[in-house]
């Protein structure tokens, strides 16, 4: 259990990947310091980094990810010693879902085929016209207007994606069990909500998928699956390559029960099946996202660092209170019964009067902010760390 305070102290941020300047720039420099070569830092930013292996100082209180995904991140460690992990949700939206839209249309009229097929004729010279026109019968495509697009995950991403569809003509229908009040309200009426994903997979040409990596989502589209589908669906997965089996796909393009699979997570045996598009991982590969993921990260571990404020992270329960600049404690601890009880009536022992107070919880562990209606005496403030200290399931006290 550690003990932290954070008034009046420079913080220090460590960067493991390149992080966009503009991002970077968050981090005003009276009250933070960049320094890559700190070996206990306030805290990290990171993109894809592997920090698996890498040993977490004492003194590291948060980790950002400029990006959605965090399997690069060992979140469970980060968890039980209270350092708050972060991440960019819908901050490379846009990117992810413009490359999404223009693989479909790309793929349907079979474009990248073709592309590679008339790059092979160089040399032919003043052949090439005639060799083109003879040619181009063999990338006869597919026009997506009127046809089902199938949206599975109806995030910031997927909304995206099936409200842009709709206004190419395609009839869209959307699978999503958890969708949020904000993405339900920025959805177009006009998608049609599947009751299952075998309604989904029944009635769609092509489909898109949008879901984290779980335990329940591994392994999704497979032989079962596929014999759901419309034979010659075309599968677009610019989730993560593990929710598809490999195998399976494989026989399944073979045989033509799967027309097309277009995936941003190429591998050896993605390029040996037949009918694919595989693409460099390009879904958030533009200046754009790179820097809207690096600020919206900067912003999220900046508040954190000097209100407490939880925003977007994916093992701490969010929490917010508005920062007044006086006193406030913030714990992280196990979510058992009486632990406000013992938080605040070890505050009000010193005859401090509490102005305003937060709990939240997630799962087995909850975070209480308290702000204190006064500035507290310095000397004060050691003795009421070390009497929450004694608490049984405290994890990390910081008073700010």
């Amino acid at each position: 259990m550690s003990t932290t305070l954070l008034k009046d102290k420079l913080k220090t941020i460590k960067t493991l990947n390149n992080i966009a300047e503009r991002g970077l720039k968050v981090f005003n420099k009276e009250n933070f310091t960049i320094d890559n070569d700190s070996e206990n830092p306030d805290a990290i930013v990171v993109r894809s980094f592997n920090m698996h292996t890498m040993e977490l100082g004492d003194n590291l209180k948060a980790i950002a990810r400029a990006g959605a995904g965090v399997n690069n991140i060992p979140v469970d460690q980060c968890t039980e010693r209270g350092i708050a992990v972060f991440n960019t949700p819908g901050a490379n939206a846009n990117a992810v879902k413009e490359m999404v839209l223009t693989s479909l249309m790309a793929s349907s009229r079979n474009l990248f085929a073709g592309v590679v097929w008339t790059k092979s004729l160089a040399g032919e010279g003043d052949q090439i016209p005639k060799l083109v026109e003879a040619g181009k019968k063999q990338f006869v495509g597919k026009e997506i207007k009127g046809k089902t697009l199938g949206v599975i995950g109806l995030g910031a991403i997927g909304a995206l994606v099936a409200n842009d569809a709709l206004d190419l003509d395609m009839d869209v229908i959307g699978f999503d069990p958890f969708i949020s009040v904000d993405t339900a309200w920025s959805l177009s009426r006009n998608v049609q909500r599947a009751m299952s994903l075998e309604q989904l997979y029944a009635e769609a040409d092509y489909i898109t998928v949008h879901v984290p990596l779980t335990d329940d989502t591994r392994g999704m589209f497979n032989k079962d699956t596929f014999a759901t589908m419309k034979p010659g669906v075309h599968i677009l997965n610019f989730s993560r390559g593990e929710l598809v089996n490999e195998a399976d796909m494989a026989e399944a393009l073979e045989s033509g029960v799967v027309g097309k699979y277009i995936t941003d997570f190429p591998n050896e045996n993605v390029l040996k099946m037949k009918n694919t598009v595989p693409i460099p991982h390009l879904g958030a590969s533009t200046q754009e996202s790179e820097e809207n993921c690096a600020v919206m990260a900067a912003r999220q571990l900046k508040e954190f660092l000097e209100t407490g404020n939880i925003k977007n992270s994916v093992n701490l329960p969010n929490a917010s209170l508005p920062y007044t600049g006086k006193t406030r404690v913030a714990a992280f601890h196990k979510n058992v019964p009486n632990m406000v009880g013992q938080i605040t009536t070890a505050i009000s022992s010193y005859h401090l009067n509490i102005a305003d107070m937060v709990n939240r919880s997630r799962g087995e562990y909850a975070y209480t902010m308290v702000d204190i209606d006064s500035e507290v005496n310095g000397n004060t403030i050691p003795a009421i760390e070390e009497q929450l200290r004694q608490i049984e399931g405290m994890v990390t006290i910081r008073v700010i």
